[in-house]
């Protein structure tokens, strides 16, 4: 069949019709191999934290974010515990979701069959689906901002404002998971002011959804004022491992695939500013590319990027399958080989398998090496806690890179795991008097 966009009527407009079947099984591959693999090996370090901190500390926020996936997983592991299959299930129907969304961003862009498959296998190749192994912030967010990308395209063909309040439904559930977004609506609204469509700002159910996001959010932000906006110290904490300019843009745009995927997503941003038959989602690429640098500039984290892939992956599918004859010839071999190896970043191997990268590739073998340590700590607190006499806050586990922390407030240090964990006992001062020196570091 032709790759010559199809079309349907639908009311008063013509519109692509979806390539269902292909792109349902692109989807359904990428969360099966997620599935499949999401039992190896252990618990990782976010997993840990958020399990602990949902399960047993459920609240409207916490420290570093916003109480949404702290919740998902206390709630999982309510319902199968102990269970890492049923822990990741969320996030690996989250990354095959992203798939199927990227898919119909570029039916929206006017891709034919042959496009939307393309930009479907570009997000199932990129390095979402391999962090989509854990349950995260990281993982769910990018699912929602795709969604939310989807409903703005969407808009600008069909000019229909109800999508727009779902887009503020989705906003609301995005800023359950972490507060970046508004960075993306701030910077798409001043594009849209400056490139057009100007109409969009003057929307009602835009600010109706605003509405809904702002209020939804009205609990998270009561608690992190009670507690002292603790959230705004995590800038400080982000930007103290901000890795350089260099490595936060090599490893940014890696994590849209090895192969086609960096590529496409290089080709697609500058489709999304440039061409002429994407210009009425210009003012989208332009936030985009501000996302970007105000990342870069704020020292952000490199996986920020993730959640701007699905626009620039669409917008690529489209050019690439309508301006370059006999694209199949190229797209397919180097989708073969980019797909091997994404699948060769999941951890598909032995647990004592030591090699972790092959040349410029990393193997899924280092999930390994960060989970089952993970693992034996989790025990060794486990057992050291059990020890301590009942009913005393004298005696403290502490687990981190610094043992000279707390080492001025306490009589004895002991290693319980070197280089990690440390018990203190005999403690010198009350709680009042010690932790707000702690709060200082």
């Amino acid at each position: 069949m032709s790759d010559a966009t199809l079309t349907v009527r639908t009311g008063q407009e013509r519109e692509t019709v979806f390539a269902r079947r292909p792109v349902f099984v692109i989807a359904a591959l990428a969360g099966a191999v997620l599935l499949a693999t999401s039992g190896r090996y252990a618990h990782g370090f976010d997993e840990l934290y958020f399990l602990m901190a949902g399960r047993d500390h459920l609240a409207w926020g916490y420290f570093d974010q916003p109480p949404l996936i702290p919740a998902l997983a206390g709630a999982m592991d309510s319902l199968f515990p102990g269970s890492l299959v049923a822990l990741r299930l969320p996030m690996a129907l989250a990354a095959a979701g992203g798939v199927l969304v990227t898919a119909l961003i570029a039916r929206e862009l006017g891709g034919g069959r042959g496009a939307q498959v393309l930009a479907a296998g570009f997000y199932a190749m990129s390095g979402v689906i391999i962090v989509s192994h854990w349950i995260g912030t990281y993982v769910l967010d990018p699912f929602l901002w795709t969604v939310i990308v989807w409903l703005v395209v969407r808009w600008v063909r069909t000019r229909r404002d109800g999508l727009l309040v779902w887009a503020g439904v989705v906003t609301a559930l995005s800023l359950q998971t972490k507060f970046l977004i508004p960075a993306f609506w701030v910077l798409a609204l001043l594009g849209a002011l400056v490139f057009g469509p100007r109409d969009l700002v003057r929307r009602p159910k835009l600010w109706l959804g605003a509405g809904i996001a702002v209020a939804a959010t009205v609990p998270t932000l009561l608690w992190q004022a009670a507690n002292g906006w603790p959230y705004l110290k995590m800038n400080d904490v982000v930007a103290a491992e901000f890795p350089g300019t260099w490595v936060f843009l090599r490893d940014g745009f890696l994590m849209a695939g090895v192969g086609a995927g960096v590529l496409a997503f290089v080709y697609g941003l500058v489709r999304l500013l440039s061409a002429r038959d994407l210009r009425g989602y210009r003012f989208l690429g332009v936030a985009i590319a501000a996302l970007i640098v105000a990342f870069l500039v704020l020292h952000g984290r490199s996986y920020y990027l993730m959640s701007v892939f699905a626009l620039p992956f669409a917008a690529a599918a489209t050019g690439f399958t309508r301006h370059v004859p006999r694209w199949r010839w190229v797209a397919w071999p180097v989708m073969v080989l980019s797909a091997a190896v994404t699948v060769a970043g999941l951890p598909i191997y032995p647990a004592n398998m030591t090699r972790t990268s092959f040349g410029p590739i990393a193997l899924g073998s280092s999930f390994a090496g960060g989970e089952l340590p993970q693992q034996e700590l989790v025990k060794a607190i486990g057992e050291t806690y059990a020890a301590l006499p009942p009913e005393t806050a004298d005696s403290v586990l502490f687990a981190g890179f610094d043992p000279e922390l707390l080492k001025p407030y306490f009589a004895e240090v002991t290693p319980v795991v070197e280089g990690l964990l440390w018990r203190y006992d005999g403690r010198r001062g009350s709680w009042d008097e010690i932790w707000p020196q702690l709060e200082r570091h």
